[in-house]
């Protein structure tokens, strides 16, 4: 039996939040640049980012991502990052109000779906989500193994079996 192989990120993604499509309801998308350091950078580079667990928040009209894990750079030294820092995230004044408006309907959180670079900078894709419930997630997994098993027997009756 062949080991299972981890899916890769999309041509030019650093990392991608496949979760989240799972756990939430994504509706509104928006595009925001990252402060960060070099050491950072340089490990984003290498593949050394996990967005698990990460989610936007927003404090005094700033926008900041937590528990986004950058793994250390390690030839970065004593200059090395601290992995899981809060990162502010650069976003219109516009942008962000009419994300505290969606934010405000009861139900909405403020997800990180991917992580790229964009012309040399880091970019993080956001994405205003509504939880699901245990009923919803059960009806993705259902349409999810119906999806894969129209394509089997299309697959098996294009071969003549």
């Amino acid at each position: 039996m062949a080991g299972k192989k981890k899916k890769k990120v999309d041509a030019g993604d650093i990392a991608t939040n496949r979760e989240a499509r799972f756990r939430y309801e994504l509706t509104d998308q928006v595009e925001a640049g990252m402060v960060l350091t070099g050491s950072e950078v340089k490990s984003m580079r290498e593949g050394g980012v996990m967005m698990k667990d990460a989610y936007a928040s927003i404090e005094d009209g700033e926008v900041w991502l937590r528990n986004l894990h950058i793994a250390p750079y390690k030839f970065a030294g004593d200059l090395n990052h601290e992995p899981e820092r809060p990162r502010k995230l650069l976003l219109n004044r516009r942008e962000i109000d009419r994300i505290v408006g969606k934010l405000a309907e009861r139900g909405f959180s403020l997800i990180p779906t991917r992580i790229y670079f964009a012309n040399g900078r880091a970019k993080v894709e956001l994405a205003l989500g509504r939880g699901k419930d245990v009923g919803d997630k059960r009806q993705t997994i259902k349409d999810r193994e119906m999806k894969r098993e129209m394509d089997r027997a299309g697959a098996d009756f294009r071969r003549g079996r």
